[in-house]
C-alpha cells in the first residue's frame, strides 16, 4: 500500500506519522524512515528502530552497500546530516529506496516527501518506481509532507490511501481536491461548517455520538493553555470508498515511543 500522510506545519503531522510507523513496524521484515529533520528519534529510544546519521560519506554509498546496511539493521531511521541540502538528500533517498525495494517485505517512510518527489520534475526514477510498481515488489510506502502542492502528481495519484489533516494554503487545498471525493474545505480549519459533506465525517460530540445531517465541521486542531498542540483531527480515505474522521487527542497514551519534534515558540504581536 502507498499512503499519503499530509498536513500543514503545526498540525501534528510528524507525531501522527510516528504513531503510524510504530503501529505498523512489527508487521514488516524491514522498515526505513528517511528522516529529513531528525524528528523520529523516539522510535529509536523506544528500541523499535535503530538510528544512523546520513551525511557526505553515505552519499557515496552504492545501492549494494545500502542493501547490506538495511539487511543487517532491519529497521532503521536515517537522519539527514545538515551538510546535505535538498538535492543531496533526494539523491541519497533515491539510492536507499532502490536498495530497500529489492529486500521485499519493507515499509519505506519518506519524510518531507516534497523534497524527494518534487512537482518540479526532478523526481528520480527509483522514487517514482516505489509509488508505481513498489507494491508488486512487496514494498509499502508512506509519503509525508506539509506541502501537497509541491508533491509529484504521479506519486500522489498512486497512493491508494490518504490520511490528511488541516491546510490553509489555497494551493495545498487545490491539491487535496484532486485526490479526495468529498469537499476539500473540510481540511481548512478556518472553514467552520461545510455544506454538502458526507455525514460519516461529522466529529463526535461530548457524548461520543455524531451529529445527524446538516453541515459538517471542518477539521480542528486542539491546543493547551500554553499554545502547544495536544491533538488534531484527520480524515482517512482510500480507494475502496472507506472514509472516517480521526482525533489524535490521547494518541500518546497508547504509544511506546515519545515524540521529539520541536513545535517552536509562539511570537507575540
Amino acid at each position: 500500500m502507498n499512503l499519503a500522510l499530509a498536513a500543514q506545519s503545526g498540525f501534528g503531522k510528524s507525531a501522527k506519522t510516528q504513531e503510524v510507523v510504530e503501529k505498523n513496524a512489527p508487521d514488516y521484515d524491514h522498515v526505513v524512515v528517511l528522516d529529513f529533520k531528525d524528528e523520529y528519534r523516539g522510535l529509536v529510544k523506544a528500541d523499535i528502530m535503530k538510528w544512523w546519521i546520513t551525511g557526505p560519506k553515505e552519499m557515496r554509498w552504492q545501492k549494494s552497500q545500502w542493501s547490506a546496511f538495511i539487511e543487517n539493521n532491519k529497521k532503521v531511521v536515517l537522519a539527514r546530516h545538515n551538510a546535505l541540502n535538498e538535492a543531496d538528500w533526494r539523491e541519497v533517498a533515491a539510492t536507499v529506496i532502490a536498495a530497500a525495494r529489492d529486500l521485499g517485505d519493507v515499509l519505506i517512510v519518506i519524510d518531507e516527501a516534497h523534497f524527494v518527489a518534487p512537482q518540479s520534475g526532478a523526481t528520480p526514477p527509483a522514487v517514482k518506481g516505489l509509488a508505481t510498481t513498489g507494491r508488486g515488489e512487496g514494498a509499502s510506502s508512506i509519503w509525508v509532507t506539509q506541502r501537497l502542492a509541491e508533491m509529484e502528481e504521479t506519486v500522489l495519484a498512486q497512493c491508494q490511501s490518504r490520511l490528511l489533516g488541516g491546510f490553509e494554503s489555497s494551493a495545498d487545498l487545490d491539491k487535496v481536491a484532486r485526490i479526495v471525493e468529498y469537499p476539500e474545505k473540510l481540511h481548512n480549519p478556518q472553514a467552520g461548517k461545510v455544506p454538502n459533506s458526507p455525514e460519516e465525517l461529522q466529529p463526535l460530540d461530548d457524548s461520543g455520538t455524531k451529529a445527524k445531517g446538516g453541515l459538517v465541521q471542518a477539521l480542528r486542531k486542539f491546543e493547551d493553555n500554553n499554545g502547544n498542540t495536544v491533538g488534531s483531527e484527520w480524515i482517512y480515505s482510500d480507494n475502496t470508498g472507506e472514509r472516517r474522521r480521526m482525533d489524535t487527542r490521547g494518541m500518546f497514551d497508547d504509544m511506546q515511543s515519545e515524540h521529539y519534534g520541536a513545535q517552536g515558540k509562539k511570537i507575540e504581536v
